[in-house]
């Protein structure tokens, strides 16, 4: 009986160690070698790389458990060693089932489950810089020396918070589950060893956020007012990490002087015309810079564009980062002002993308040969007098797909709606004019966290 007895204690303290092991921080666990953590933080989500990493690591834990175990209990009898033994086996700690992975998109059309969906609260106008300048039209640059660093109008942003409150209901009617960036006060001014700025929003998670399989992206960005942005979703990624995504920062430039041409020459929509078209940028490539806006995703492809605020050297990295199992196409556009690919080239479906008129993309036989469907949006209905600070009017293109065959779209632009209808795609309408004010339409207010498909490729 004592024996017994002892053999239920040891197994009562074994279990205790193996659930200890399971909430020691990453940093803190020692006894595992550096493969050993690596494959920890991997979201096991099938596959032969999946699996390998599940066999390794439940072998690992096993021998770590019972090598502690026996070091500290060298005292307890034979049959309690049996029942460790035992316990050891029948409780293993092994990382969340497949299907359990919060993270998880491969295109931009399968059935979303959960979404981010950006905040409006405290936005404010971003300083009057270089950059700032080069992605925003002329007929605003008043706007921005007048208000720059202070908050967009106050009536307006009360309508544009309003609006996209009721676009996060309207997503839980659809059965998609929202969750939102942390309110931050954008008017702090902060100083690194190369600039001084205040900040600017957390409206557009599209533009910092980019999920890749199981895997969520922190770009770089590139202007100065954005340098922060990432506090205000930390608390959202840190969560996804604890529950098994994989979580990637690339790398944090200076945004030093030389980041930017200085003299970029812009005057006039010609000039934007010329300069793009050789190839010309107010970024430079003395760093890597990159927003996720500017990456559309089609399975084991991605396409994107040099842009204002995209350079090679960043593209390049996030070419590295993905392969092999991903393939990173640069394509671009006849665009005076290329900033964010998806106004211009928004990918609904397999094989179907909506492809800007007024901006042609020069690669589009690529599409074509592989049998896609490339649909030409109506011209945008929106208003001249309808202040557009940091976008076009083509933001009606700029759609969420709920899936195949629902399409979230701007309650005021009839003939798109008439488009998606002759597609046999149903449209979810929902209108944010004043929230399309602050620069961007619903692909742009969100990043879609989960998607219930698998990694295929739509080019054969």
């Amino acid at each position: 009986s004592s024996s017994s007895s002892g053999a239920t204690s040891a197994a009562a303290r074994i279990a205790d160690v193996a659930n200890m092991f399971r909430s020691v921080p990453l940093g803190s666990a020692r006894f595992l070698d550096p493969r050993g953590i690596m494959l920890r933080v991997r979201c096991l989500r099938g596959g032969s790389r999946g699996a390998e990493a599940a066999h390794l690591i439940g072998a690992m834990v096993g021998r770590a458990v019972a090598g502690w175990a026996q070091r500290a209990l060298q005292s307890t009898s034979s049959s309690a060693a049996a029942a460790q033994h035992r316990v050891l086996e029948e409780d293993p700690v092994t990382e969340a089932a497949p299907h359990a992975c919060p993270v998880s998109a491969y295109n931009e059309w399968d059935p979303l489950e959960e979404v981010i969906v950006g905040r409006a609260e405290n936005a404010r106008v971003p300083p009057f810089t270089v950059e700032v300048k080069a992605n925003t039209y002329e007929k605003y640059w008043p706007f921005y020396q007048k208000y720059g660093g202070q908050p967009f109008p106050k009536d307006h942003l009360k309508k544009a918070i309003a609006e996209i409150e009721e676009m996060c209901n309207i997503l839980r009617q659809e059965g998609v589950t929202v969750t939102r960036p942390e309110p931050i006060d954008w008017s702090l001014e902060y100083k690194t060893p190369d600039f001084t700025s205040t900040g600017m929003y957390c409206a557009m998670p599209r533009d910092i956020l980019l999920v890749v399989g199981n895997e969520i992206i922190e770009a770089p960005m590139a202007w100065r007012a954005r340098f922060f942005e990432y506090r205000a979703y930390r608390p959202l990624i840190k969560d996804y990490f604890r529950r098994g995504a994989k979580w990637t920062t690339a790398p944090k430039p200076t945004m030093a002087d030389e980041l930017y041409d200085q003299d970029y020459p812009i005057r006039t929509v010609e000039d934007r015309h010329k300069l793009a078209a050789q190839g010309k940028f107010v970024t430079t490539e003395h760093e890597p810079c990159f927003d996720a806006a500017d990456f559309i995703r089609a399975g084991t492809d991605i396409f994107v564009q040099r842009s204002q605020v995209t350079n090679y050297m960043g593209i390049e990295w996030m070419r590295r980062h993905l392969a092999p199992t991903y393939k990173v196409h640069i394509i671009s556009f006849k665009d005076p002002n290329p900033m964010h690919i998806d106004a211009t080239f928004n990918i609904i479906g397999p094989g179907l993308v909506l492809s800007n008129p007024d901006r042609p993309c020069r690669q589009i036989e690529m599409f074509e040969k592989a049998g896609w469907r490339v649909v030409k949006p109506p011209t945008p209905l929106i208003p001249d007098t309808h202040p557009l600070w940091m976008s076009s009017k083509w933001l009606s293109m700029n759609v969420l797909m709920l899936d195949e065959k629902r399409v979230m779209v701007d309650a005021n632009e009839d003939t798109i709606h008439k488009m998606f209808e002759s597609l046999g795609i149903q449209t979810i309408k929902v209108s944010i004019r004043h929230a399309n004010s602050l620069g961007g339409g619903f692909h742009c207010w969100t990043t879609d966290v989960r998607r219930r498909g698998t990694l295929q490729s739509y080019f054969h």
